[in-house]
C-alpha cells in the first residue's frame, strides 16, 4: 500500500468555513473493483467503518446510479459527529461526482486511473462547514478539520485496499487472513483538540501583537 499525502488548497487557508481538499490514493486493484467498492455506498460502514457509521439509501436513482440519494453519519478521530447527505449527479468509466448537503455543503469528483497492477485514485473535495462547531468556529476549527479530513482519507485508502484483497479472496480460510479495517476512535480527542487548539489561539495573538506593534511604529 502506498500513501499520497492528501493536500489542501492554499486558497482554503483563511478565516472563512470554505474548504478544498484534493486526496490521491493508490492501490492494487482495478478500476471495475475500485468503482464497484466505491460506488456501493450502502456497504460503507462495512470496510471504511473508522469513518462510516451509519448510511442510508434513501433514493437508488437510475441503472448508472445517477441521482442515487445516500443518508450517512459520519465521524473521524475528532470528538464530534457529522449527519449529510449526498446525491450523485454523474457516473463516468473513471469515476463519478456527487454533491453533498447537511452539516456541510460542497461536491466532490472521484476520478480512478488504471497504472499497471495499481489504480491511482484522486478525490477532488470542495465544501462548505455549515456545522456550528465548524462554521462559527472557523479560525480555530480550520486546521483542526482538515487534519481530520486527512485523518479519515488515509484509513479510506488502507481500509479499501484490505477490501480489494477480501474480495479476491478464493477461500474463506484466505479471506479470514485479512487483518479487520480500522475501527472508529473510541477513545476522547478533548485532550489533543484542546492543545490544538490553545496553539492555533496563541499564534493568532501573537500575530495580532506583532501586527499592532508595526502599526505603532509607522
Amino acid at each position: 500500500m502506498h500513501m499520497i499525502e492528501d493536500k489542501a488548497d492554499r486558497s482554503a487557508i483563511g478565516l472563512h468555513n470554505d474548504y478544498h481538499f484534493i486526496t490521491h490514493w493508490l492501490v492494487r486493484g482495478t478500476v471495475e473493483e475500485v468503482s464497484a467498492i466505491l460506488g456501493d455506498a450502502a456497504a460503507l460502514p462495512d470496510w471504511w467503518p473508522s469513518v462510516y457509521l451509519d448510511v442510508d439509501v434513501l433514493q437508488q436513482g437510475d441503472e448508472r446510479g445517477v441521482g442515487k440519494v445516500v443518508d450517512l453519519y459520519t465521524k473521524g478521530w475528532l470528538p464530534y459527529t457529522l449527519r449529510w447527505q449526498f446525491r450523485v449527479t454523474e457516473v463516468r468509466a473513471d469515476g463519478f461526482t456527487l454533491v453533498a448537503r447537511g452539516d456541510f455543503v460542497g461536491r466532490g469528483i472521484w476520478t480512478f486511473e488504471q497504472d499497471g497492477e495499481w489504480v491511482r485514485i484522486t478525490y477532488d473535495w470542495k465544501l462548505s462547514a455549515e456545522k456550528p462547531l465548524l462554521r462559527y468556529g472557523s479560525f480555530l476549527m480550520k486546521p483542526i478539520f482538515a487534519a481530520n479530513h486527512r485523518w479519515a482519507m488515509a484509513r479510506g485508502e488502507e481500509s479499501l485496499q484490505l477490501e480489494i484483497a477480501r474480495r479476491r479472496a478464493k477461500s474463506a480460510e484466505e479471506r479470514a487472513r485479512i487483518p479487520v479495517p480500522p475501527s472508529p476512535t473510541t477513545t476522547s480527542s478533548v485532550p489533543l483538540l484542546a492543545s490544538i487548539a490553545g496553539v492555533v489561539v496563541v499564534g493568532y495573538l501573537m500575530m495580532k501583537f506583532s501586527s499592532q506593534k508595526r502599526q505603532g511604529r509607522s
